[in-house]
């Protein structure tokens, strides 16, 4: 019996050493696979094997397509997603990461731009094509082991579509849902940002009962489009009637019935591109500064007006391009600049503080468009990416109400905390900010995300208990102080956050 015991733990130990475990927190985290990335030239092209599936809760295959004529989901590249005829069974070899990462749940993303509309209206608006649709979507979760589908239909109503297809989508995703319940599988959708989009395709509310994640994706708001400079995925609008902006999009969501908990911030992991009108131009404003109708194009992805934030770091790495760094405070965004040339993008620091907005209003986590324009190669040198939490911290390090806080925060001794992974700790009974060691030597975006998840989680958790000792103090003097718009506890407790933040910087 002994023996036997010996050998089950064994067994155990053997299974426990072969799994890696993903992010820390409990927030979701989508990573969106561009599929065909693989046909990239290097160092930009991405296999599959380049993943790091630790940094992700979620992997979504994108795309599979749909058969207008049989109303079913196809595979839009089966040389790249089937194993028939000497495929390269990219399904079978994603879904396969379970086995080793046991917590990523793994899905399968039909529709995008190139899709259409059309085709996915005409699917949506009879029961029985929407019938034969499930069908085969069943058949297909099954024969390949996902663990449900992402709807990327763009967009309902839009670009050809039918007025009836807002009611359509809620039906097809309605039925979806009933589908899948039995099986345990998870519906998704990917959804378009701007006002227009959300008032004219979307039933929110309704859409929000019956979906299990809704992954809004903030960015393009703004490109060569435009025939003006603009961030491709500001924080803020350019005025308060700019109703392009993460900020808005959030806020008119919640505002329309959508519960926060199945909301995922989508997060470019690319910029837009520029070439200004005037290249005498000063100084570059956003929303004002004329541009071309064309940008230019990265040396990787091939798209004008388009740069994966592994081809900016390349860019920027270029002696022969005088590239200038600048901050929009406004909209919370880098560019760079090299004479008539613009790249407005993503770096470490925007994307940590779309991160702690997205945690001050209690969403469910953090989406990425896409993984494989990260740095996967390690190229990149992310100096700043928690500047913001470091002020917040350093502002609020001496304050009183602070060290009352700590009385209640539970918060361990630096001595006690393990070196790897961001965290508030006490040293000498002094709040510090605890950075950890990098975990990877790439990824620098999607590590930005998830330390910058674990640092806004711990800093509101602290920022909370600010506030009620500072509630406390005011019904023990009988003096309550008048709340002004974005308190200084508040502004306080912002600021310890982006130090932590930026100290975070060393990878979990």
């Amino acid at each position: 019996m002994k023996v036997l015991c010996v050998m089950v733990l064994s067994v155990v130990l053997a299974v426990g050493a072969q799994t890696l475990a993903g992010p820390s927190h409990d927030k979701k985290v989508v990573c969106y696979i561009a599929s065909w990335a693989v046909y990239r030239p290097d160092p930009g092209k991405f296999n599959l094997e380049n993943l790091e599936p630790a940094l992700c809760t979620h992997l979504v295959y994108s795309f599979a397509g749909l058969n207008e004529t049989t109303n079913t989901i196809k595979s839009l590249d089966p040389w790249q997603d089937l194993e028939t005829d000497y495929g390269k069974a990219g399904y079978k070899r994603l879904v396969g990461l379970k086995k080793k990462y046991p917590h990523l749940k793994v899905t399968l993303a039909i529709g995008g731009w190139n899709e259409g509309s059309p085709k996915y209206s005409n699917m949506a608006s009879k029961p029985e094509s929407r019938a034969a649709f499930i069908k085969s979507v069943l058949l297909m979760l099954n024969n390949y082991k996902f663990d449900g589908l992402d709807l990327d239909w763009e967009y309902p109503t839009k670009r050809d579509g039918k007025p009836a297809d807002r009611e359509n989508f809620v039906q097809l995703v309605k039925e979806l849902s009933e589908a899948f319940e039995p099986h345990g599988y998870i519906i998704t959708a990917a959804l378009g940002a701007g006002k227009e989009t959300m008032d004219s395709a979307y039933d929110l509310s309704k859409l929000s009962r019956y979906l299990d994640l809704l992954h809004i994706m903030c960015y393009d708001y703004h490109g060569t489009w435009d025939r003006v400079v603009g961030a491709n995925a500001p924080l803020r609008g350019t005025s308060e009637d700019d109703f392009l902006s993460v900020e808005y999009t959030v806020d008119y969501m919640l505002s329309h019935g959508v519960s926060p908990y199945k909301i995922v911030l989508g997060l470019p992991m690319y910029g837009r591109t520029f070439v200004l009108t005037d290249p005498n131009t000063t100084v570059v404003k956003f929303g004002t500064t004329p541009a071309k109708e064309a940008g230019f194009k990265g040396p990787y992805t091939g798209e004008a007006g388009f740069m994966g934030y592994n081809e900016i770091c390349a860019e920027s790495n270029n002696k022969s391009s005088p590239w200038v760094y600048h901050w929009d405070e406004q909209s919370a965004t880098p560019y760079l600049r090299d004479g008539e040339r613009v790249i407005v993008y993503d770096n470490g620091r925007s994307i940590a503080v779309k991160v702690k907005m997205a945690m001050e209003k209690g969403l469910g986590g953090l989406m990425v468009w896409s993984i494989d324009t990260d740095d996967f190669k390690g190229n990149c040198n992310e100096t700043d990416a928690y500047i913001d939490f470091v002020e917040r911290y350093q502002a609020m390090a001496d304050d009183p109400l602070l060290k009352k806080a700590q009385e209640n925060l539970n918060l361990l001794d630096v001595n006690l905390v393990p070196s790897k992974g961001p965290s508030y700790v006490l040293k000498d009974n002094r709040l510090h900010l605890r950075l950890p060691q990098p975990k990877y030597s790439n990824y620098a975006l999607m590590q930005t995300i998830n330390d910058a998840i674990s640092l806004s989680l711990e800093e509101k958790r602290i920022e909370d208990e600010m506030a009620k000792v500072s509630k406390e103090n005011e019904i023990d003097t009988g003096n309550p102080k008048k709340p002004n718009n974005g308190s200084s506890l508040r502004m306080s407790v912002l600021c310890m956050l982006v130090c932590i933040s930026s100290l975070f910087r060393v990878y979990y």
